[in-house]
């Protein structure tokens, strides 16, 4: 029987496949009591659940490469150091001989204990890492339950893989194996695993646990993740749908492929600067190829990530320097590191128990507790200078003295390079990211000790609203389309241009074509972001008209109500 149910865009995408539905990770299984004599027998079976699963990591492991292997490589290298625990494998071992449990019931009663043991804690990033104990135990449970065939590991070619939440550790290998959509009931649109799958192209949505639950295994899906919509069963007229959308689709691309050379204008002759944001050479190869402006993100925090011991100063040379060689003369915008909240790395620069770490020690604010390997980072990035334009950016910007602290610094490491015989650039420019409320509100004090400007709308809108963007209970919630956001950007944005400073958005909302022309209608004309959304966005500004959209700032901003900005910006 043909039904339509609905859920919450987290990667866009067209599908028509077999519903393949991945029991949750916490299985709903029975206490099972096993006679004596089976007892050693149901151990080895674990401990080749298991080695099994373990081998499925490193083989994971093994095949990443290039962003891949640095984005998703942490989440691998966490949930190994959990399997490998041994007082994983000696709790689950004594609850089988001595509780005569069942594996899988063992297992069960091993994951209650560590949740319990997770949710307990005070620091709310480590709690949300209970989520990497139901990954891993939820591997070890596939493992027990797996076919001979192997066959229901995860998915295969042509499956809709239906399940609770999905590891962005896992995607990779969903890819590879054909999965060709995605239904959770678990996550947000902003979680690591929705960025994994807009980035490998796999479409995903998050629907209600309940909608799911009347999905039959087998059943024909088609999932329209653009829409955020979900057929099943679906009859000749929405497959003739289908295959019209995906025919306009691939008509799109093609037209979309023809603006890479093409400037990037609306229609009344305005130009636009499209700048990209990236953290691998993979993207910086992606941005050049085509047409970003230059690089207006670039994240050097995964040099600090998934090690023991921070890069040094030629290490972190190396990389900067291959970013602005990669964009051959276009200017490269380096972060300074923002790690701390939930970005920890494994040479302890950041803190590991905070009791509030969103609002803690991090960003420019855990540069200046750690000022040797700042000193380190700014020498690192002046010296890639040489090779071409570089800007430097500072995360997690609060007060003015802040930049004025920071612009001291380089001064002096300037000085020192300079007196070691680097030949540097005349000066290299110094911006903040503005993220943080009291930033937007005092910039125009801030604006003397500043060269440009990046709006970081993914935290400035959590700050702004007070909701958790991570959280799936407030997905919905997390959105620019309130009255408090779309004043803080105006205001931003119009304060930068009267002083004659430029100002883009690095923040999500950049690579969505449906917020292109309110941002245009706010007064952006930079842009930057994912370059997978480069084409896309070029294509919705050179079909817009800046005069018009001007025309409807002011409605914009008096807008007093959410759903008023929803159809203000659907009608731009």
């Amino acid at each position: 029987m043909r039904l339509k149910l609905t859920g919450l865009t987290a990667a866009k995408g067209l599908a028509l496949g077999r519903a393949r539905i991945r029991e949750p990770h916490v299985l709903d299984i029975e206490e099972h009591h096993l006679p004596p004599d089976q007892v050693e027998a149901e151990v080895e079976r674990l401990q080749q659940a298991i080695a099994a699963t373990r081998a499925e990591l490193a083989k994971l492991r093994g095949q990443l490469q290039g962003a891949l292997a640095q984005e998703i490589g942490e989440f691998l290298d966490v949930h190994a150091m959990l399997l490998d625990d041994p007082d994983l494998s000696t709790g689950l071992t004594t609850l089988i001989r001595t509780g005569l449990y069942s594996a899988s019931y063992a297992l069960k009663l091993q994951h209650d204990r560590l949740v319990q043991v997770f949710e307990a804690m005070d620091d709310p990033y480590l709690r949300s890492r209970r989520e990497d104990v139901d990954h891993v135990l939820g591997r070890v449970q596939a493992a027990l339950h797996r076919a001979p065939d192997g066959s229901d590991v995860i998915g295969l070619a042509g499956d809709v893989l239906i399940t609770d939440s999905v590891a962005p550790a896992e995607l990779a290998q969903l890819s590879e194996r054909g999965v060709v959509a995605l239904l959770v009931s678990q996550g947000s649109t902003l979680s690591h695993s929705a960025i994994m799958a807009r980035s490998l192209g796999l479409p995903m949505l998050v629907v209600p646990p309940d909608d799911l639950a009347v999905v039959t295994e087998g059943a024909a899906v088609m999932v329209d993740a653009i829409r955020g919509e979900i057929i099943v069963e679906p009859d000749p007229d929405d497959l003739l749908q289908l295959r019209e959308r995906e025919f306009a689709q691939t008509r799109e691309r093609r037209e979309l492929a023809r603006l890479r050379d093409k400037p990037t204008a609306t229609r009344d002759g305005t130009p636009i600067q499209l700048l990209a944001n990236a953290e691998s050479r993979e993207d910086i190869s992606r941005a050049h190829r085509l047409g970003a402006a230059g690089v207006g993100l670039f994240r050097t925090e995964l040099l600090f990530l998934q090690r023991h011991e921070p890069p040094d100063e030629d290490e972190q040379l190396a990389a900067y320097r291959d970013a602005v060689l990669g964009m051959s003369g276009r200017p490269v915008t380096l972060r300074i590191f923002d790690l701390g909240a939930d970005k920890a790395d494994s040479a302890g620069i950041a803190l590991t128990r905070e009791p509030n770490p969103a609002l803690g020690l991090r960003g420019i604010r855990l540069g200046f507790a750690r000022p040797a390997l700042l000193r380190t980072q700014l020498r690192a990035m002046l010296r890639a200078s040489a090779y071409g334009p570089v800007r430097i950016l500072a995360p997690m910007v609060t007060r003015r003295d802040e930049m004025a602290h920071l612009g001291r610094l380089v001064q002096s490491c300037t000085r020192e390079l300079r007196r070691e015989g680097h030949h540097l650039p005349q000066q290299v420019q110094l911006g903040a990211m503005i993220e943080v409320p009291a930033a937007a509100i005092a910039l125009p004090a801030m604006l003397s000790t500043l060269d440009f400007v990046s709006i970081g709308t993914n935290d400035l809108i959590q700050y702004l609203l007070a909701v958790d963007r991570g959280n799936p209970a407030l997905g919905e919630m997390f959105s620019p389309l309130y009255p408090a956001v779309i004043r803080v950007l105006h205001q931003v944005i119009q304060t930068c241009k009267a002083a004659g400073k430029p100002v883009s958005i690095c923040g999500e909302i950049a690579s969505d074509a449906r917020f292109t022309r309110m941002l245009l209608a706010l007064g952006l004309t930079e842009f930057s972001m994912h370059p997978s959304s480069l084409l896309d966005i070029r294509a919705t500004i050179r079909d817009s008209d800046l005069r018009q959209l001007r025309r409807r700032t002011g409605a914009l901003l008096r807008a007093g109500r959410r759903t008023t900005l929803e159809q203000l910006v659907a009608r731009l």
